[in-house]
């Protein structure tokens, strides 16, 4: 039997980004589309400045269309030269045609064109991540508000503390999401172009013509909607490092809400449940949290691309053999995990199904002594802090010897007859700030 051809970017083995808008924005055709509309743009940078011919960019131009190009046969012939640029220029030329084939990529080096053309497939991905996170963060700030004041336990090194709400948890993913679109937001802004040619010193441009090569790069910027560079970034690449450090953020703020979710979610706690969990192979009852699993995969997997693209911002000499060619794959992963885990993100808060009752029951699981961080401020007036102490560590060791709550017990000690012991010991009312730390919280925009 003759299989069928592999369709580029599928993600058979990727659930957390296939289908997502980033997995289409970083797919063989996107990069093949940001090559062509590098080139293109180049000769009409050119013609904009008088060193090529009107004719020659709209010939680029027309004949740049994706369609009219192999993939795979890119692909394959990048081995020779070790970039597809190459087989690329000389396809683009031979479709120009003979009359204005010598105006594609004229001055320009493999990496000026690469290099671009990752700028754009990232600006293009960031522009569909961003409004991801702009539902999550709505989502959130609804949760937020819808539960200011439910009572939960706050848990410290997996046990119980002291409470807290849900609302001020909410309120805390929300502000990580936020950092999240901040950073993205200001590298999307900063995105470069590149143009330098052989070893970043614009000389063929002027060798072509250009009274002064300097202001090409601005207008090859201009051209493609990308900021103009300060200096050719060959190996000085801040712009990748900069992508690497808010990507990486980006999937570990989402891999926070996804494991407090996936700790919440557990049968035993039940507090949270994902709107709609994925089925089991085996066991038909199950309603997994997948989105919750797949965001924390991309968690996990994010830190170790970024790790690799910080590694080349050590590129020698003014064009570097390997650094530059260690970035292409794990920043295109970079792309489609965290662009994933931001799709997942919004259909996670958007579903996510809260269940107070089961958060005030687990408020009691420690027979009232989740609020002995009160009561020791309370008792130590009444009693002296060194007796309200051994009190306290008296009466903990009884609560679940004798099967008593800690309200109870306090309740038969005679000096404190006095007190108001029931909200004294009402997980609810030591909730501290947190109401107010979630309305201030919630000002952010």
């Amino acid at each position: 039997m003759t299989s069928a051809p592999e369709a580029p970017g599928t993600g058979l083995l990727a659930p957390g980004w296939a289908g997502s808008p980033a997995a289409d924005a970083t797919d063989d055709r996107a990069w093949l589309r940001a090559l062509l509309d590098a080139e293109s743009a180049l000769t009409r940078a050119q013609a904009g400045l008088g060193l090529a011919p009107a004719e020659a960019a709209s010939a680029v131009t027309e004949a740049a269309d994706p369609a009219r190009f192999d993939v795979r046969s890119l692909a394959e012939r990048a081995r020779d030269g070790g970039n597809p640029v190459i087989p690329l220029v000389a396809d683009l030329t031979k479709a120009v045609g003979e009359e204005y084939g010598p105006y594609v990529h004229r001055g320009a080096t493999s990496q000026d064109v690469l290099d671009t053309a990752t700028m754009l497939v990232a600006a293009r991905t960031l522009d569909l991540l961003l409004p991801e996170l702009g539902r999550t963060e709505r989502a959130l700030a609804a949760l937020a508000a819808g539960h200011r004041d439910t009572a939960m336990p706050g848990r410290t090194l997996t046990q119980h503390a002291v409470p807290t709400t849900f609302g001020l948890k909410a309120a805390g993913w929300r502000t990580l999401v936020l950092d999240a679109r901040d950073r993205i937001t200001a590298v999307r802004d900063a995105l470069p172009a590149q143009l330098g040619g052989a070893a970043g010193t614009l000389a063929a441009f002027g060798a072509y013509g250009a009274a002064d090569p300097t202001v090409l790069p601005a207008a090859y910027a201009r051209e493609l909607g990308l900021r103009a560079p300060e200096l050719p970034w060959h190996t000085l690449r801040t712009p990748v490092a900069d992508l690497a450090g808010c990507l990486a953020f980006a999937a570990g703020a989402l891999g926070k809400i996804a494991a407090d979710v996936l700790t919440l979610s557990c049968t035993e706690i039940g507090e949270v449940a994902e709107g709609s969990g994925g089925g089991s192979s085996a066991m038909p009852h199950k309603a997994n949290p997948v989105r919750s699993t797949l965001i924390a995969a991309a968690a996990r997997r994010a830190p170790q691309l970024a790790a690799t693209l910080y590694g080349s911002l050590a590129a020698g000499d003014e064009r570097p053999a390997g650094a530059w060619h260690a970035e292409w794959e794990p920043l295109r992963d970079l792309l489609r995990l965290t662009g994933g885990a931001a799709r997942d993100a919004a259909e996670l808060t958007e579903g996510l199904r809260v269940r107070p009752d089961a958060m005030r029951a687990h408020l009691g699981l420690t027979h009232g002594l989740i609020v002995s961080e009160r009561l020791s401020a309370e008792l130590a007036p009444v009693l002296g802090r060194a007796r309200a102490r051994a009190l306290l560590a008296e009466l903990a060791e009884r609560t679940f010897a004798e099967d008593r709550t800690l309200g109870e017990l306090l309740a038969d000690v005679p000096e404190l007859s006095g007190l108001d012991l029931d909200a004294l010991t009402d997980p609810a009312r030591y909730t501290g700030s947190a109401g107010a730390l979630t309305d201030r919280a919630l000002e952010r925009r």
